[in-house]
């Protein structure tokens, strides 16, 4: 029997992103890495040259990758080239202000653009061959807080494609995540919101196998457990820190990732830079914290869990680090290897 976490004789293609010059980052674009059974990553050069393409997401089917353009406000698809290139699969659209987010529907009928700028929450339906054919806006988010505060800003973050088909999104200005359900030629509907605590800042965001969903929230340094009851609302069960030694001053929570057996959750903290490790109890609806770690580099702003070792992107020292993972204990180890990137923002699977 394979133990979980358990590393995989395979290479795998992994996307990148990155700040560039634009918005005063060392990036050149879309980037390629292998990274290896052993755990090393190689990198293979500039995918694509791109003005801060700073999320990416792939078809589930087809040799496509969406990316967001933070600065230039914009969404365009890519095609993949030969072994690791990628050439523009249509032209740029327009998104919002700080698009910062792309999530693709699983069975390729659209896709979700978050914009931190200005709270824009917009859904691209997709043609067959994965082309992008017409934009739609979603409604404007509701402060569930305006009562306490009257000059908050809408700021969208990120989006989930939920098992069953909805979309849940977030938003840290408002602290609000969004449920939603695809209407085609409509696009997102609402379906309700569940408030989050005020000022805690929702930003990513990941579903358990039994239907929780985990919010990490930026400001706050915690993770809001959200469930459904059996007419698939979500409501707040709970909320918890996101370390186990707790937030430090000038933290702040930016990705979180599940590990491929579900046993654990993995936090990323800017400021402090650690990796923290979290077990997952009670059939998905308690997280408990049962280590920090060094990140291994400076501003870890995303990290991805791949066969027994854990990627993570350093925005500020401009590398991606490797850490082992325990089978066991789901705890990380001490960088295993690490490689130069230019203002990493994002690691993702190529598919």
């Amino acid at each position: 029997m394979t133990a979980p976490n358990s590393r995989i004789n395979t290479d795998t293609l992994l996307w990148t992103g990155s700040y560039t010059s634009d918005s005063g980052g060392q990036g050149e674009g879309i980037g390629a890495v292998v990274a290896k059974a052993d755990g090393r990553l190689v990198p293979l050069g500039t995918a694509a040259e791109a003005a801060s393409p700073s999320f990416l997401a792939v078809h589930p089917n087809l040799p496509l990758v969406y990316v967001v353009g933070e600065f230039t406000r914009t969404v365009q698809a890519y095609r993949r080239l030969g072994d690791f290139r990628l050439e523009p699969a249509g032209e740029p659209w327009p998104a919002g202000e700080a698009a910062c987010h792309v999530a693709v529907d699983r069975a390729a009928r659209f896709l979700v653009v978050t914009c931190w700028g200005d709270g824009a929450v917009i859904l691209y339906e997709l043609d067959d061959d994965g082309g992008i054919v017409r934009r739609l806006p979603a409604a404007p988010a509701k402060d569930p807080h305006s009562s306490t505060s009257t000059d908050r800003t809408s700021r969208a973050h990120a989006s989930l494609m939920l098992s069953g088909g909805r979309i849940m999104t977030t938003d840290l200005g408002f602290d609000v995540v969004r449920v939603w359900h695809h209407s085609p030629g409509e696009g997102l509907v609402s379906d309700h919101d569940v408030a989050l605590p005020y000022r805690s800042g929702p930003r990513h965001l990941v579903q358990h196998p039994s239907g929780t969903v985990f919010v990490v929230t930026e400001y706050s340094v915690e993770i809001a457990v959200l469930q459904a009851d059996q007419a698939g609302r979500f409501s707040l069960l709970s909320v918890g820190p996101a370390t186990h030694g707790g937030a430090r001053e000038g933290d702040s929570a930016a990705e979180i990732a599940l590990s491929p057996d579900a046993r654990f959750v993995y936090t990323g903290i800017r400021g402090s830079n650690r990796i923290s490790t979290l077990k997952v109890e009670a059939d998905g609806t308690r997280l408990i914290p049962v280590g920090d770690v060094p990140s291994g580099g400076n501003h870890p702003r995303h990290h991805l869990v791949r066969d027994g070792w854990l990627h993570v992107a350093h925005e500020r020292s401009h590398d991606l680090v490797t850490l082992p993972l325990d089978p066991a204990t789901g705890l990380p180890g001490v960088p295993h290897s690490r490689i130069r990137m230019g203002s990493p923002t994002v690691l993702i699977m190529a598919g």
